[in-house]
């Protein structure tokens, strides 16, 4: 939502860089500037524009906190310093610029040491150190990203809790919400369960630290929002000062889901000179946004992890962030929050117990914590470890150990009945514990139905309770619900409404674009005259701000709740095609059930996600596809791949990012990738097909109303065919199609619209080459590109396809490709540098965690402002080159020998350095990681003699790609801009060949028409 026309007078798609910012602040001249909002990045941008006197030189008011009361909490030294002046206890540490200062500030506090980054992001670069090794080389990635680090004491076992604190420019100061983190210090607030309000501090600890709070943020000078980090020993009440962040963060979005209190809102009212005593408390309608909040429930987040997608990757978590998103749950009890928590995840677990899951070492599981840590201390617990063994292992608080053990009891309970003997009375607690009727049905062995229809017969169901912000000490008049069985009546019901089902938690396949559809959906409908409920659990997310609808639902996304749901509300019908792939999945159950699903029935759903029919129904339509086969058999399926011939792909069905789905090169592969699949498709058939290597990959996105084309847009990918479409650099208009592949595309999108009767959003997956064109897939839901074809054709997709499903005429939209006079490109935002050992190449199963599109007047141009926007530096210098095969060498020989010619330097491992050579373009040879010997690639590297990495795998050879993991671990870990595709790697040497930085045009959106 954050790039809607609707939301600024003026929009820019360009990098938040301070050189395109300052050109920006140049063409619009703006009386202020919020650097806040934007998270770390528009922190670090703002910082740096003040220091090169850019608001100055613009008379730019910089509102809210001053940058000053910034660099205070972002500087170490100066952050310790300044707290220090009001007796304010931070760790023992040093700030250091160096390596061997770092060694000398280690030696003097003494191992462990906890490392923490100036100016850095979640984290990235910190972490704990056992030993000078340790230091040294977790200090050199560091000093290649930043200028500062601080060395300090390690507060192993504390706990940590945070605060969230307003303040105006009148001194007024309150803390909002306190937050307590499950685990303790050492993993990073963003990698931790969190529980508001805390649970386990007394009134004299939680006092303390609120006081020191609201000191501390007056001290340092804060306007606006911000959170405070503590560290708190849990046998005594000393404490440490961690951090401020001077913005709002992750922990900022919770807080205002946790509690109503809308902090965004608010600080801004504040940074334009607003007191708190001024701004009407939301909830309520009658305080003011200086009474704090009193909750009368206990909220539960969770991060949500990806690792698995990931070879190599380390599973640790610990001080650095590698969480991609998080859910957050409410109930009236933690056991009650957490069960649902744990299932709003996505992973396939079912709650706290009846999970399917083991350990090999189950100690070192507790001591040393994975993404599965709390399922590590249910195992403990089943296993008779001790409340006490176990904290002394993990360090987790006795009291969340004593609720975990709460659910494991009744678990047990439970397995001793039988399904006769289970009355009104244990069901009920066993709801009232957070226990799902799928989670009963696995211990009784029966169907979630057998227990539904228990549950009607008992009368036991849940109720809709509003968040209520003052505890009931003034009246709530919100329309911001969860679910309950600890309550004995609903708050408030509303009937009639049309209910849209969000995305769920942010994960790889899965963010904010799903989160514009859903808004955009609501927007649309609420136009058309009707009211909305909205549906979801992600604190992250405008879908789940209560002003965006007429009801907020904040709870699961799954059959037993939107079954309740339906019976509580009685909505009009529900829309499920917007959230993406989770509420997709629960199409065709609801509506056996008798739920009126909204647009394309769920029967053409199914027929599209599921492989095997949806391969069957392009052959009876004549449309081309690979060969493919339904697995019967790993026989069967060895022997389709050698008759076809390797390589093939592994495709399960009803899954989001591709997960599972992999390019077998051998009998080995193939078989691997077979387990894998059936396990994460385990209701679906996985279908076998023919890997077309060598082949462009387009898509359209569409809306068809009644099976009839109304609005459609072609992407092509940059990368050809083996690239995730969720990772690959997209490209509209197209710019390299032959028009009868265009055309050959929409006749192809025109027949399976009508075939399926499609009514609302789709997406098509093509494949083509020599002009043949095959489908790969159909998804008859919003996709993650309805965003980017929304902005750059400026016709909103979501918005048509909502009018299509609720039976409103469309107007034909025949906007054209050829009719754009620009470009725009999506580029994907990776995570490599936080996913430690992971290999940082892109295959069949998505890897990004985040997109920017940006606007150019050419290919060249958009391109680079895209890449840029990611993270990618124009290099000036120096080039390493490892080019793979043969083809890739060709492709890559002319902008070499124009590189050469621009004066840059050439790095070249042995094979490439020899090609390059033949063909006259000079460069240095240098030795593979492996070999040892000198001059070595991870040498340059590593000393940052090169500003770009080109590394394209040359092939499946052990040896060769232990060589070239090594090549792209060390461009990633030493923050030196990586590429891995031929494709984009040319793109790319030709854009910075054709344009300089200084000659990117900044224009705003609504110039591009």
């Amino acid at each position: 939502m954050q790039t809607s026309d609707h939301l600024a007078d003026q929009v820019y798609f360009v990098p938040i860089t301070p050189w395109s910012v300052e050109r920006v602040i140049e063409q619009e001249r703006p009386d202020g500037i919020l650097l806040s909002f934007g998270g770390q990045t528009a922190l670090n941008c703002g910082v740096a524009l003040e220091k090169k006197g850019v608001f100055k030189k613009y008379g730019v008011k910089v509102l809210g906190t001053p940058v000053k009361s910034i660099e205070y909490t972002e500087d170490r030294e100066l952050f310790v310093k300044k707290l220090t002046e009001i007796n304010v206890k931070t760790p023992k540490g040093k700030a250091c610029t160096n390596v061997d200062g770092a060694l000398s500030a280690a030696k003097a506090i003494g191992y462990p040491i906890m490392v923490r980054v100036a100016y850095a992001l979640g984290g990235l670069g910190s972490g704990m150190c056992r030993s000078d090794a340790e230091l040294k080389e977790k200090a050199s990635q560091a000093f290649a990203s930043v200028s500062q680090i601080l060395v300090e004491e390690y507060l192993y076992g504390w706990k940590e809790v945070e605060y969230e604190v307003v303040r105006d420019a009148f001194d007024n100061c309150v803390t909002v919400c306190n937050m307590e983190n499950f685990d303790p210090m050492g993993i990073h607030t963003g990698e931790s369960i969190v529980v508001a309000p805390s649970q386990t501090l007394s009134n004299s600890e939680y006092h303390k630290l609120r006081e020191i709070a609201i000191r501390t943020i007056r001290h340092l000078g804060i306007v606006g929002e911000c959170n405070i980090q503590y560290a708190l020993d849990p046998n005594s009440e000393e404490y440490r000062v961690i951090e401020v962040n001077a913005r709002l963060s992750r922990s900022s979005a919770l807080a205002s889901k946790a509690t109503g209190y809308p902090l965004a809102f608010v600080a801004a009212k504040l940074a334009l000179g607003h007191a708190l005593t001024d701004v009407k408390n939301s909830i309520t309608q009658v305080t003011t946004a200086c009474f704090e909040p009193a909750l009368d429930y206990i909220v539960v987040k969770i991060p949500r992890w990806d690792l698995q997608k990931f070879k190599h990757v380390r599973r640790e978590i610990g001080s650095e962030m590698k969480s991609v998103g998080e859910i957050m749950a409410i109930g009236r009890t933690f056991e009650e929050a957490l069960q649902k928590a744990l299932r709003m995840l996505g992973t396939g677990m079912e709650g706290l117990v009846c999970n399917d899951i083991a350990f090999e070492n189950l100690e070192k599981e507790l001591r040393e914590p994975t993404d599965e840590r709390i399922f590590a201390v249910v195992e403990a617990l089943k296993r008779g470890y001790s409340i006490d063994k176990i904290h002394n292992f993990s360090r987790i608080d006795n009291w969340f150990l004593y609720k975990l053990r709460n659910i494991i009891t009744l678990e047990k309970s439970l397995r001793k009945l039988s399904w006769i003997r289970l009355n009104r009375e244990i069901l009920l607690s066993a709801k009232r514990t957070g226990f799902s009727d799928r989670q009963i049905a696995l211990i009784f062995g029966k169907s979630e139905l057998d227990v539904r229809g228990l549950r009607k017969k008992f009368d036991v169901r849940p109720y809709l309770k509003q968040i209520d912000t003052l505890a009931a000490e003034y009246p709530a008049k919100t329309n911001y619900l969860y679910l309950t069985y600890n309550a004995q009546e609903s708050d408030v019901s509303s009937p009639g409404q049309v209910m849209v089902l969000g995305g769920g938690a942010y994960r790889i396949g899965s963010s904010v674009e799903f989160d514009w559809c859903c808004v955009n959906a609501v927007m649309t409908l609420r136009k058309l005259g009707y009211k909305t409920t909205m549906v979801n659990y992600n604190p992250e997310t405008v879908s789940t701000d209560y002003d965006i609808c007429d009801t907020l639902i904040f709870d699961e996304i799954s059959f037993e709740v939107i079954r309740d749901l339906w019976e509580l509300e009685k909505p009009l019908g529900v829309l499920l095609s917007m959230g993406g792939q989770i509420p997709n999945n629960l199409a065709l159950p609801l509506w056996k059930s008798g739920v009126r699903i909204l647009g394309t029935s769920p029967a053409s759903i199914d027929a599209a996600e599921d492989r095997h029919k949806f391969s069957k129904l392009l052959d009876t339509l004549g449309i081309d596809q690979p060969a493919w086969k339904e697995l019967t058999t790993i026989r069967e399926a060895k022997r389709f791949a050698k008759n076809v011939g390797y390589p093939v792909l592994v495709r399960p069905s009803y899954v989001l990012s591709g997960a599972a789905m992999s390019v077998a090169y051998n009998d080995e592969t193939l078989e691997a990738y077979l387990h894998l699949a059936s396990k994460v498709s385990k209701e679906h058939p996985v279908v076998v097909s023919k890997f077309i290597t060598g082949a462009k990959e387009i898509e359209i996105d569409a809306v068809a109303s009644k099976g009839e084309l109304a609005c459609w847009a072609i992407s092509e990918h940059v990368e050809n065919a083996g690239v995730h479409s969720g990772d690959a650099t997209l490209v509209l208009p197209p710019q390299r199609l032959y028009l009868e592949t265009t055309r050959r595309i929409k006749t192809i999108t025109k027949a399976i619209a009508a075939s399926l009767r499609i009514t609302g959003p789709f997406n098509i997956q093509f494949i083509a080459k020599d002009n043949q064109v095959k489908v790969i897939e159909c998804n008859l839901r919003a996709s993650r590109s309805f965003p980017f074809v929304s902005k750059v054709f400026r016709v909103n997709f979501i918005d048509v396809a909502t009018k299509a499903m609720m039976g409103k005429e469309l107007p034909k939209i025949e906007k054209s490709a050829f009719e754009l006079d620009y470009v725009g490109v999506k580029a994907p935002q990776f995570s490599f540098s936080r996913l430690k050992g992971s290999d940082p190449i892109l295959s069949v199963e998505m890897a990004s965690t985040g997109e920017v599109a940006c606007f150019g007047d050419d290919l060249h141009e958009a391109f680079l402002k895209a890449f840029l926007s990611v993270g990618y530096t124009y290099p000036r210098k120096s080039i390493l080159l490892s080019t793979g095969v043969p083809e890739s060498k060709a492709e890559l020989l002319e902008p070499c020998r124009r590189l050469q010619l621009r004066g840059y330097r050439l790095y070249a491992s042995a094979g490439t350095q020899q090609y390059l050579s033949q063909n006259g373009v000079k460069c240095a040879m240098l030795h593979w990681p492996l070999s040892g010997e000198k001059p070595n690639i991870m040498d340059v590297i590593r000393e940052r003699k090169v500003e770009l990495v080109i590394n394209i795998p040359k092939s499946l050879d052990r040896k060769e790609l232990s060589n070239d993991y090594q090549i792209r671990r060390a461009a990633v870990d030493f923050n030196v801009p990586l590429i891995t595709n031929t494709q984009v790697a040319k793109l790319f040497l030709d854009s910075i060949l054709s344009r300089r930085e200084k000659d990117l045009k900044l224009k705003p959106w609504h110039e591009y028409r």
